[in-house]
């Protein structure tokens, strides 16, 4: 396995930081608004909605990865019914319709629930003509992003911004191609994985997202 580069992050506190600078021209603006992928975005949109003065929440989306091979995606859901398959995954590894249900099926359980976990009865940010700045701890196939970009459009907001601290550049090349900007501090070659470029990349747990959240200003 490759060393981790020194271009790497200390964790994701420091990398929320550092995107925020790339962010600076969203700071202080009454139409932006932060959405976090959870759950490893989480942190990362914290110190970047603190440092622009903005709200932040969750945006739950859920990989679909290939059965026993789960760390391969080979689609996406998100809310509001979005389902973004992985036609050269799906169509080189021959997975059929039903497998894909299957394995939808059991990922929309787990949105439900981490929707209801991370939300509660608490009403969700209104999109509808702000900016909004989708962001995770990373882009590596980008189909989750690509998921919550989509399912934000529904929302008819005026932008889309997606933004992480490292992704695969092919990745980030695609990403613009769906949403108005892409700011990614690192696009390594080879990218190899998320979790490379930082030096801590402890887990993020449900209870970390809940208390990130309660933390928030009011």
């Amino acid at each position: 396995m490759p060393e981790v580069s020194t271009q790497s992050f200390r964790d994701r506190t420091e990398a929320g930081q550092l995107l925020a600078e790339g962010l600076g021209n969203y700071r202080d603006r009454n139409d932006v608004v932060v959405l976090a992928l959870p759950r490893g975005g989480v942190p990362i949109a914290h110190e970047v909605a603190k440092a622009l003065h903005v709200p932040y929440d969750v945006y739950v989306v859920r990989k679909l990865g290939v059965p026993g091979h789960e760390e391969l995606a080979m689609g996406a859901i998100a809310p509001g019914g979005v389902r973004l398959i992985n036609r050269d995954v799906v169509d080189s590894m021959g997975i059929p319709p039903a497998v894909i249900d299957s394995v939808a099926i059991n990922e929309q359980v787990e949105l439900d629930r981490r929707e209801q976990l991370y939300r509660g009865s608490r009403r969700a940010l209104n999109l509808t003509n702000t900016t909004v700045i989708l962001v995770d701890d990373g882009l590596a196939t980008g189909s989750t992003m690509r998921a919550a970009v989509m399912a934000v459009r529904q929302h008819q907001p005026a932008r889309v911004i997606v933004a992480a601290p490292v992704g695969a550049a092919a990745t980030c090349t695609e990403l613009a191609r769906e949403a108005d900007e892409v700011v990614c501090l690192r696009t390594p070659d080879p990218f190899v994985a998320v979790g490379l470029w930082y030096r801590d990349f402890t887990p993020t747990s449900d209870r970390d997202v809940q208390m990130l959240l309660e933390s928030r200003p009011s």
